[in-house]
């Protein structure tokens, strides 16, 4: 797990910014769903920013390294009580990644990182061209009577 410490600077700010902005708005976007109390945003950042670092570096490593090839990206989702604004840091997540039309779906489990101090899910996918994506996201939280699932539409 990466640590908010072992975080560039430039990549904690910028890449990551939208997920503390975003935290004051509760209506529902293209990058926010509310699922059974839960807020998730979902943020797409190019798999090469994790393929930067060094091999020493904890990025290098996290969900197994950072693929190569080209259009190759990294899922992050957040996720939030509503009613308290309380991040859910204990969950577990799975994230089906489909193109126009369903063809091609690609699972993946969304595997724990830490940001900025906090506890956020991420994985890499690959996304081949221009395409509207569909994004589920299955969320099973412990003390919760059952899972939740949320749909993004990402437009890549």
């Amino acid at each position: 797990m990466v640590t908010t410490a072992q975080l560039p600077a430039r990549v904690t700010a910028v890449h990551y910014l939208p997920f503390v902005v975003t935290l004051v708005s509760t209506k529902e976007d293209e990058n926010y769903k509310v699922a059974q109390g839960l807020g998730v945003y979902l943020g797409v950042l190019p798999a090469a920013i994790a393929r930067g670092h060094l091999e020493s570096h904890p990025e290098a490593t996290m969900h197994g390294g950072a693929t190569r090839g080209a259009h190759k990206y990294h899922i992050i989702i957040a996720v939030f009580e509503v009613a308290t604004g309380a991040r859910i840091e204990n969950a577990k997540l799975t994230a089906t990644v489909s193109g126009l039309g369903h063809v091609g779906q690609n699972s993946l489990e969304l595997e724990p990182m830490a940001i900025a101090g906090t506890v956020t899910y991420g994985g890499f996918v690959t996304l081949p061209g221009r395409d509207h994506y569909d994004i589920l996201v299955d969320i099973i939280a412990p003390g919760r009577p059952a899972p939740a699932r949320v749909r993004f539409t990402y437009e890549h």
